[in-house]
């Protein structure tokens, strides 16, 4: 049997998994997501142009930890290491959701390691963000229920209505599944970080970011809400945004062939063209 291959780091062993050729690229999932998680058919057209890092955050997907509580600085730091270990000077990286906030805290933190950044439905935390109403909040990290009631759920608030029901009836089971192998003290731990970030955040050093930035969102995302794309792209110098009409906040797996088409043309342009001097 093939071992699953893991880094060492402060209490952890964090698995990762390296698919595609090409330039680096370490992806980062969110909230309560693994490195399992995501859209195949996304994850295989990046892969078609880059070297993916797909990598699950200590506790989740395989990667133990000490159990301690952590806040997105440390889930930075976590993939930092990752990079180093790995032996890679520089990477892109792409961050959803939760992923976001630890890829806007690895480009600040760790600039020099930093090639590229694509951030996809998120926000730059603090007292700046626009939040999600507090019903949708208490749906995201409630664990009450049947799996298959989480996975509807959940569903209900990362999609659309109509988009939603169509994706229950296709993959509620998978997801139903993927539910009941979550530890909920974990999911406690990541929603406190999250909380953590929306009273503190990186929206006052977004300025600081001297890389090219590319930044998407779903126009109905109800986690997320859209207007904090906006407001990334109006305080990061020279960053890119892109609206996908009728996205949720996983449009990723409403738009996987566009989404992932235009992340490569980005990662591929030279750095000149995208930061003008």
């Amino acid at each position: 049997m093939e071992s699953i291959p893991t880094v060492a780091v402060d209490g952890a062993q964090l698995v990762y998994h390296r698919i595609g050729g090409g330039r680096p690229l370490l992806v980062l999932n969110g909230f309560g997501a693994t490195s399992a998680d995501w859209d195949p058919t996304f994850i295989d057209r990046l892969a078609s142009s880059n070297e993916l890092v797909l990598l699950s955050n200590r506790g989740i997907g395989g990667s133990t930890d000490d159990g301690q509580p952590f806040e997105t600085a440390k889930l930075a730091d976590d993939a930092a290491h990752v990079i180093e270990a790995l032996g890679f000077e520089r990477v892109s990286l792409l961050g959803w959701s939760m992923g976001g906030f630890i890829a806007q805290a690895l480009a600040l933190n760790y600039a020099d390691r930093v090639d590229k950044l694509v951030l996809l439905s998120t926000d730059s935390g603090g007292i700046e963000a626009d939040l999600a109403s507090p019903d949708v909040w208490s749906k995201l990290i409630d664990t009450s229920g049947t799996p298959n009631e989480q996975a509807q759920r959940l569903l209900f608030l990362l999609f659309p209505n109509d988009v939603a029901e169509s994706f229950y009836r296709l993959f509620g089971d998978m997801v139903a599944a993927a539910r009941a192998q979550l530890p909920v003290e974990l999911l406690n731990r990541q929603a406190a970080a999250m909380d953590a970030w929306h009273r503190n955040g990186v929206a006052s050093q977004l300025r600081e970011i001297r890389v090219p930035v590319l930044i998407a969102t779903g126009t109905e995302d109800i986690v997320i809400p859209p207007s904090n794309g906006l407001k990334l792209v109006n305080a990061i110098p020279d960053a890119w945004l892109a609206q996908f009409p009728h996205g949720g906040h996983a449009f990723v797996a409403q738009y996987p062939q566009a989404l992932a088409d235009l992340i490569n043309s980005f990662l591929a342009l030279d750095r000149s063209v995208l930061r003008p001097v």
